[in-house]
């Protein structure tokens, strides 16, 4: 499972012209499911996520995290962050995970989260999304569970 970590001011994921999930100030994912994913994968990056220091203390230093801070996060399937652009000029997608067990492990992922204290918001599974961000910082990380 793949996480591209982004501390924001604010986030939104649009769909249809409607907002369907919003933040303020905290940490917008978005979330890539690989084939060989598993619950564990999962939990591993939410404990990472929420605990990861990329907030500032008052001494300025990275040494606060989502949790700490009571900021919120914004959850984004992005399958595309599996494709691989290594041959070709098309990626191919082939190890991503199907739908039905990406969904799965994304709203495992939310619902986590959420099991911690965490405000959580999301993106809409399958649609086609615009996603607004102010990225803070900026601060962006990319969390693999299997490095």
């Amino acid at each position: 499972m793949i996480a591209v970590v982004q501390r924001v001011t604010e986030s939104s994921v649009t769909v249809d012209g409607e907002v369907v999930g919003a933040i303020g100030h905290g940490v917008m994912v978005l979330l890539g499911v690989a084939q060989e994913d598993t619950e564990k994968d999962g939990d591993y990056l939410v404990d990472k996520v929420v605990n990861l220091r990329i907030f500032e203390d008052e001494a300025g230093k990275l040494n606060r995290s989502l949790l700490e801070t009571g900021g919120a996060l914004l959850v984004v399937s992005q399958f595309t962050l599996l494709g691989d652009g290594r041959k070709g000029r098309r990626p191919s997608f082939a190890g991503a995970a199907p739908p039905d067990k990406a969904e799965a492990l994304y709203l495992r992922f939310a619902e986590n989260a959420r099991a911690q204290g965490i405000t959580v918001a999301t993106g809409r599974f399958r649609a086609m999304m615009k996603v607004a961000l102010v990225n803070d910082g900026p601060v962006t990380l990319i969390i693999d569970s299997k490095a």
